[in-house]
């Protein structure tokens, strides 16, 4: 069933682990994610980034193989169809006009007074539809969609600040996590996690889940973490498969060999993070 993230965060908030965040680029990827979440009867969120919206066609087309996708492989377990990363307001409206359960609406690239601005927006509208609003606050580190940013840590008082003033579902303050992989040991904030996770009643979400150690990430869900993102981790495991398979056999050619050789090398990476998250 789609559904917006509420009910499955203040799950996971509740009773001490993180629902997976998985970012989709295809058709294939979308099958494979669902395909692993109801085998594991696991609750998740499928995002979608405003560079695989626009690679796929549109949002519109998103929603139609997502929900298609879900009526044909006869999914039963809450899926949340998530916007990452959405840049402006009327990108946001464009994904809840076409059906989204979820958009992210990241304004920290602003002052936090502009922030607070577009979120509140945001929020009115979604909210009117019942779709959830995740915010940023700070700036994560590393690149997305091409796009490079600094980190910049959150602050605690800027949180609180952001949430009373928005009331967004959700919360992804950077707190040290980047987007890609790490060059070095992830730095992050735990105290502030804690801290964070005690004073607003709302989840807090954890981007640039690729490449952080498995007991950091343990350690993050303990300090309040209750959503994660992953996406490059996903990325690295179908290459490597594919690209092995295209060694082995360089006669192929058929394009859905080729891209299916990488299936189960992304399934069980999906599995693994799953089981990480979820554990107690």
């Amino acid at each position: 069933m789609l559904v917006n993230a509420q009910k499955m965060l203040e799950e996971a908030k509740r009773n001490h682990y993180a629902v997976p965040h998985f970012n989709i680029n295809n058709l294939e990827w979308t099958r494979y994610i669902l395909e692993v979440a109801e085998e594991l009867h696991t609750p998740l969120i499928l995002g979608v980034s405003e560079g695989a919206m626009r690679y796929m066609g549109g949002f519109d087309v998103v929603y139609g193989m997502v929900t298609n996708l879900m009526k044909d492989l006869h999914i039963t377990t809450d899926i949340c169809l998530h916007v990452d990363h959405g840049s402006s307001f009327e990108v946001c409206k464009s994904a809840i006009d076409a059906g989204f359960t979820s958009v992210m609406i990241d304004g920290s690239k602003f002052s936090l007074d502009e922030n607070i601005r577009i979120t509140k927006e945001v929020v009115n509208y979604a909210h009117a539809k019942n779709v959830t609003v995740e915010g940023e606050i700070g700036a994560i580190g590393g690149e997305e969609d091409g796009l490079a940013n600094e980190l910049l840590y959150a602050k605690f008082d800027d949180c609180i600040k952001f949430y009373n003033e928005t009331k967004v579902d959700l919360l992804a303050p950077a707190l040290g996590s980047v987007h890609g992989l790490y060059k070095g040991e992830p730095k992050l904030d735990f105290e502030t996690m804690r801290r964070l996770n005690e004073a607003l009643p709302i989840p807090l979400v954890l981007h640039g889940g690729s490449g952080i150690p498995d007991e950091l990430i343990q350690k993050a869900i303990a300090a309040g973490i209750s959503k994660i993102n992953v996406n490059t981790e996903l990325q690295i495991a179908w290459h490597d498969a594919v690209i092995e398979f295209v060694k082995e056999h360089p006669e192929k050619y058929d394009p859905r060999k080729v891209i299916g050789s990488g299936e189960e090398a992304m399934k069980n990476a999906i599995r693994q993070k799953i089981q990480l998250f979820q554990q107690k």
